[in-house]
């Protein structure tokens, strides 16, 4: 959240921006042996000799993509790193490298930027990722960030959408559900505090499901454990926007089509409390809700010996003929067709 105003609020317009950038990097070690300029000069410089290099970006708008009224600061920049990330493990790379660009109104000093940017120096530091560039503007209409993350891998070892073969496994990694109520119960806490800021709500609870919201964690993990395991998988795709849309995106891209069975969906027992709580239907919640950043793959059957067991790995389905399109194979055994009712920044309100 923004700086009390008892504390110490230092205008940034004092530094400049290349002062300003200066000053929210001085602190960033560079670890990749690829990178071989960060921050200072023009233009970072990176090597990755005969590797393939990954890229995705993503921007994240004040008031669309978080409310600062409830999502510190620090929590803000790891979440900003992470969800990009979350991208380069789903095609089954490494990440190694970031650059973080913000766009701030004078309503922000110093001091807020600085934790923003502890919460990027906290993510770069987990995922073993280096800070090599970024860009600072003003801005009219709050906080914009916009977060590019680069990884590589050797091209044999690359994983896209668009691989599912027909009788491939569906599997899903963790639980699905948790962001998204954990975005209910600080919205609603929200509405509390406007009617009464006395209020003290007792959240420890539901602390995973606003863990789960406030500062998720990209599977790097599993791209490890496959790994290990010997298992490629024939298609992935991180969960960003809901299962729903990301098994279409998995489906349309393959040209194929699924069966997703209700009763095999991971689902954390706070969740399921939370659900009946809100009178939501939990099924719904993981096929619609979004911000999990687990990762969604398809394995040829003969690799199911090797994750079967694994607590990170949970198969949910099967991959059909196209023809058959993409169905929810609901707890009474009736089929209903997969529609997208996932995150959509253009619909949302």
């Amino acid at each position: 959240m923004l700086a009390d105003k008892n504390e110490q609020r230092t205008s940034i317009e004092e530094l400049g921006e290349f002062g300003l950038i200066k000053h929210l990097t001085k602190d960033f070690e560079l670890k990749q042996k690829s990178t071989l300029k960060g921050i200072g000069d023009d233009a970072a410089v990176l090597d990755f000799a005969t590797q393939k290099t990954i890229v995705s970006t993503d921007l994240l708008i004040e008031g669309v993509h978080f409310d600062l009224s409830y999502m510190p600061l620090k929590h803000l920049g790891y979440k900003a790193v992470v969800v990009n990330l979350s991208d380069i493990y789903a095609m089954n790379s490494v990440a190694t490298q970031i650059t973080v660009s913000l766009a701030v109104s004078n309503r922000f000093p110093l001091e807020a930027l600085e934790e923003f940017y502890a919460g990027v120096a906290a993510a770069c530091k987990v995922y073993g990722v280096d800070l090599v560039g970024g860009d600072t503007t003003s801005s009219n209409k709050g906080m914009l960030i916009s977060v590019t993350a680069i990884g590589i891998a050797d091209e044999e070892k690359l994983v896209y959408r668009s691989g599912a073969k027909e009788n491939d496994l569906l599997v899903v990694t963790g639980d699905l559900g948790g962001a998204y109520l954990g975005l209910q119960i600080l919205e609603r806490e929200k509405e509390v505090f406007k009617v009464n800021p006395q209020s003290q709500p007792d959240l420890e609870p539901y602390s995973y499901l606003i863990e789960r919201q406030l500062k998720p964690e990209a599977r790097k993990d599993i791209v490890e454990i496959l790994e290990k395991l010997e298992v490629k998988p024939t298609s992935m795709i991180d969960i960003s926007d809901g299962l729903s849309s990301e098994i279409l995106h998995l489906c349309q891209e393959s040209n194929v089509g699924c069966n997703l069975y209700e009763e095999k969906i991971p689902l954390d027992p706070t969740v399921i409390s939370a659900s009946e709580e809100f009178k939501m239907d939990s099924t719904m919640i993981a096929l619609s809700g979004g911000e999990d950043y687990e990762l969604l793959f398809t394995i040829a059957q003969s690799d199911f010996d090797k994750i079967k067991g694994n607590p990170n790995l949970t198969v949910i389905g099967h991959i059909t003929q196209q023809s058959e399109g993409a169905h929810l194979v609901a707890r009474n055994n009736t089929k209903i067709p997969i529609t997208a009712q996932g995150w959509n920044s253009f619909n949302a309100s």
